[in-house]
C-alpha cells in the first residue's frame, strides 16, 4: 500500500508496551471480583490465593517439583537483588551484559557488593557476548532476554551440566514466552507485569536444589536487608516458598495473576504461549524482510527476541543525521502513532539505539501486530517528511 495513505484497519488493542504489558485478551475488572480483600494475606483464605499463584506458575511453566518458588517484593528487580545479595561471594562470577538491565546487574555486583573476582562479559546493543567464554566453575549472572535490546540467548547449550557455579537468570521478559531449560538454571526470576500482562511490584523467585544448598551453606559477609533474607539459623525459610510472603502483597494483584495464569492454562500452557509470541515475531520478521526503512536491532535471527521486538531505522537519510536528530525522528514515529491511538509506548528504551520497541508477548494478538505494521510505514513517512530533507 502507499505509505502516504493512512491505513484503514487499526489494532483492536493498541497496547504494545514492554512493561506493564497488555492484559490478556478479553480481560476486564470483573476478573478481580473474587479477590481476597480486607483480609490478612496470612489468613487461610489469603495464603491459599498466594499458594495458588505458586502452584499454577509451576504447572504452566513446567518447573520441577523440587525447585522452590516464592513471591517476593519489588518486582523482578527485587527478586534478582535477593539472589545477588544472598548467593554471590563463594566463587568467581561471570556477569553478562549486552543491554541496560544486564549492565545494571554487572554494576551492582562490582560497585555495590564490591566483589573482586568478576569477569564482565559484554557486548553492544544488538549482539550477545561470546557465551563459550562462560566458565562453569564460576557463578554466572545473565538476562535470558534483553528487554531493551531485543536480543535473547538462543538456548542453554552453553551452560554445562557438570558446572560448579550457579546460574542466576533474570528471565522477566522470557518466562512464559521462551523455552527455559530448568535443569540448566539454578535461580530464575520474573515479574507479573510482563508476558502474562499482570500488575507490577511483585516478583517471582525460583531456586533449584543447588541454589538452596548454597543458601544453607554460605553466609554473606555484608549486612542483609530484611526483605532479602531467605534463611534463618542456616536453614531456608521454607514459608517464603509456600505463600508466607516477606512483606504484604496486593491481593488485587494476586487475583489478577491467578486470572492470567488461568488464561495461560486455557491456552495450553507454556508451549502455547511460546507459539503465540513466536507468531508475533514471525509477523514482524515478514514485514521487515520487505521494508525499505526498518531492520531488527538484533542481526542474528536466532538471537531475536519474540517479546521485546526492537527495530532500527536503516533509511540512508537517517544514517546521515546526528544522534539528536535520529532520536527525534524515531520519537516522531512513536508519537504520531500514539496520537492516532494506534500504538502506545513503542519508542526504544532510552539507552538503546534510536528506533522502535514492539512488545510481542503472549497476551498480544498476532492480528493486532499485523494491523500495526502498515501504520509503521505511514508514521515513518511522516517522520521522513519532517526530518529526511533537513
Amino acid at each position: 500500500m502507499n505509505a502516504a495513505v493512512k491505513p484503514a484497519i487499526r489494532p483492536s488493542n493498541p497496547c504494545f508496551s514492554s512493561g506493564p504489558c497488555a492484559k490478556r485478551p478479553g480481560w476486564s475488572v470483573e476478573a478481580l471480583t473474587s479477590a481476597c480483600l480486607g483480609r490478612s494475606h496470612r489468613a487461610k483464605a489469603g495464603k491459599a490465593k498466594l499458594e495458588e499463584v505458586i502452584n499454577r506458575s509451576r504447572a504452566v511453566l513446567g518447573i520441577p517439583a523440587d525447585w522452590r518458588i516464592g513471591i517476593v517484593p519489588a518486582s523482578d528487580t527485587g527478586a534478582v537483588e535477593m539472589a545477588l545479595w544472598s548467593l554471590l561471594g563463594p566463587l568467581g562470577i561471570d556477569a553478562l551484559g549486552w543491554e541496560s538491565f544486564g549492565d545494571g546487574w554487572v554494576s551492582d555486583i562490582t560497585k555495590e557488593l564490591k566483589l573482586k573476582d568478576v569477569r564482565a562479559l559484554k557486548a553492544p546493543y544488538g549482539s550477545l557476548p561470546d557465551l563459550s567464554q562462560v566458565d562453569g566453575g564460576r557463578d554466572v549472572v545473565f538476562t535470558w532476554n534483553g528487554t531493551t535490546s531485543g536480543v535473547r540467548v538462543p538456548n542453554g547449550d552453553w551452560i554445562k551440566d557438570d558446572r560448579q557455579g550457579l546460574t542466576i537468570c533474570d528471565a522477566t521478559s522470557a518466562a512464559f514466552a521462551m523455552d527455559l531449560p530448568w535443569p540448566k538454571l539454578d535461580v530464575v526470576t520474573w515479574s507479573w507485569q510482563k508476558v502474562l500482562g499482570g500488575e507490577a511490584q511483585h516478583g517471582m523467585l525460583v531456586l533449584s536444589p543447588r541454589a538452596v544448598a548454597r543458601l544453607e551453606s554460605y553466609t554473606p559477609p555484608w549486612p542483609m536487608p530484611k526483605i532479602f533474607k531467605m534463611t534463618k539459623g542456616g536453614k531456608l525459610i521454607d514459608g517464603i516458598f509456600k505463600g508466607d510472603t516477606i512483606n504484604t502483597p496486593s491481593m488485587l494483584c494476586v487475583e489478577d495473576q491467578i486470572d492470567a495464569l488461568t488464561w495461560a492454562e486455557a491456552q495450553g500452557g507454556w508451549k502455547a504461549l511460546v507459539a503465540r509470541s513466536e507468531a508475533n515475531l514471525a509477523a514482524v520478521a515478514e514485514w521487515v524482510g520487505k521494508s525499505a526503512w526498518a531492520d531488527f536491532l538484533a542481526k542474528d535471527a536466532k538471537q531475536r527476541s519474540c517479546t521485546s521486538i526492537c527495530l532500527v531505522i536503516k533509511a540512508p537519510w537517517f544514517a546521515k543525521k546526528n544522534a539528536e536528530t535520529q532520536a527525534a525522528a524515531a520519537k516522531k514515529i512513536a508519537s504520531v502513532l500514539e496520537k492516532e491511538g494506534v500504538a502506545f509506548d513503542i519508542g526504544s528504551y532510552r539507552d538503546a539505539p534510536p528506533g522502535l520497541r514492539i512488545w510481542g508477548g503472549a497476551t498480544v494478538e498476532t492480528a493486532d501486530i499485523k494491523a500495526l505494521l502498515p501504520w509503521l510505514d505511514w508514521a515513518f513517512a511522516q517522520a521522513e517528511a519532517e526530518f529526511g530533507a533537513t
